[in-house]
């Protein structure tokens, strides 16, 4: 079963798989890693181009390494799960400082580094050294819980211990590298979450989801909780010079480490902006100007959003620190900023689309 699988699934790929990401050209530990990392949660076609800037911006380990974090958040901006470019960093410095900028070609010592787990420490010893590894990423789970008909939400210890031992199974001990790319693409581009056109795909014969017409089982779902509501003030707070305030956010949470606009109580009304500025910001203010609100999801709750514009009116403000800066928009945009915060500053009225 195994190389029957393998072998259909390859040959699928040598005619239908791709075979020119950019990950795949000068392909290296580092280039894979990152791209692994991008792709966590991510489609391709939105990873390309933050993988091309990326790269040319930290073409090496080292530099990655050596990078503020603000720069390399900045380059992650619009690409979500801020932790990932948190965990990038962290683990480049590892890299470097313990491996003397080589990654290991073990999988149980890339697990070691902030933000490699199983699956993603796989994937770099199979691309980048042509190792023998197992992979299960979201797109190979789905494959193998349609394939051998695994109950269960994946996210469940058995039903990922089931997945697991499916994916060793099949994983050949040549063409490693094609392999972990063919698995992979298969999921993205045939056994789609939706709609997938069973009638492509190169392993139909003897899928037990595709046999019973029960596509749509598996993987199980994730049982679903409502989402929580919950409502910010954000403050567009300018100075005489239009320089705009920004705040660090916590390291960990939502947008950790990302620089982000105030936020204030929802419980002050709008006519109470003004007084919340001065007891929470320690600035005297204009009047406020709305802006049209929106609202952001985030994966475990709903945020709605309430934006305002208002002017410094005296010279009593904030320092600069390492939670603040007043900076003025052109370099507040070089900074890592949460997608809608820096749609909300260059374009207010697309802020309210959202």
């Amino acid at each position: 079963m195994t190389d029957s699988f393998s072998q259909r699934l390859l040959s699928w790929y040598d005619r239908h798989g791709r075979h020119d990401l950019p990950w795949h050209h000068n392909r290296n530990a580092y280039r894979v890693w990152v791209s692994e990392i991008m792709l966590q949660q991510t489609q391709v076609t939105t990873v390309i181009p933050y993988f091309e800037a990326f790269m040319e911006r930290f073409p090496t380990v080292q530099d990655l390494a050596r990078a503020p974090v603000d720069d390399v958040l900045s380059h992650w901006s619009g690409l979500g799960y801020y932790a990932r470019a948190r965990n990038l960093h962290k683990a480049a410095q590892q890299v470097v400082n313990d491996f003397d900028g080589e990654f290991p070609a073990d999988p149980q010592t890339l697990e070691s580094l902030t933000g490699i787990g199983r699956s993603t420490a796989a994937a770099i010893v199979a691309q980048a050294y042509g190792i023998r590894a197992a992979i299960l990423d979201g797109n190979v789970k789905r494959v193998l819980a349609r394939y051998h008909a695994v109950p269960g939400w994946p996210g469940k210890t058995a039903v990922l211990k089931t997945l697991w031992e499916h994916a060793e199974a099949h994983t050949p001990s040549e063409r490693i590298t094609d392999y972990t790319q063919a698995i992979m693409d298969l999921g993205a581009m045939v056994c789609t979450r939706t709609k997938p056109d069973c009638q492509a795909c190169p392993v139909n014969a003897d899928c037990q989801a595709f046999a019973h017409s029960e596509t749509h089982l598996y993987p199980g779902s994730k049982p679903k909780k409502a989402k929580p509501e919950k409502t910010t003030w954000m403050v567009i707070v300018e100075d005489s010079e239009g320089r705009i305030l920004l705040e660090r956010r916590p390291p960990s949470g939502i947008w950790g480490g990302l620089w982000s606009l105030p936020e204030l109580d929802p419980a002050y009304g709008a006519e109470e902006l003004q007084q919340a500025c001065e007891q929470e910001l320690s600035l005297t203010c204009s009047e406020p100007e709305l802006i049209g609100g929106f609202r952001h999801t985030f994966s475990h709750y709903h945020l709605h959003i309430q934006p305002a514009r208002l002017t410094v009116s005296d010279n009593n403000t904030v320092a600069d620190s390492d939670r603040w800066q007043w900076l003025h928009r052109d370099q507040a945009l070089n900074l890592g900023l949460p997608a809608p915060i820096r749609t909300l500053l260059t374009e207010p009225e697309q802020a309210a689309l959202l």
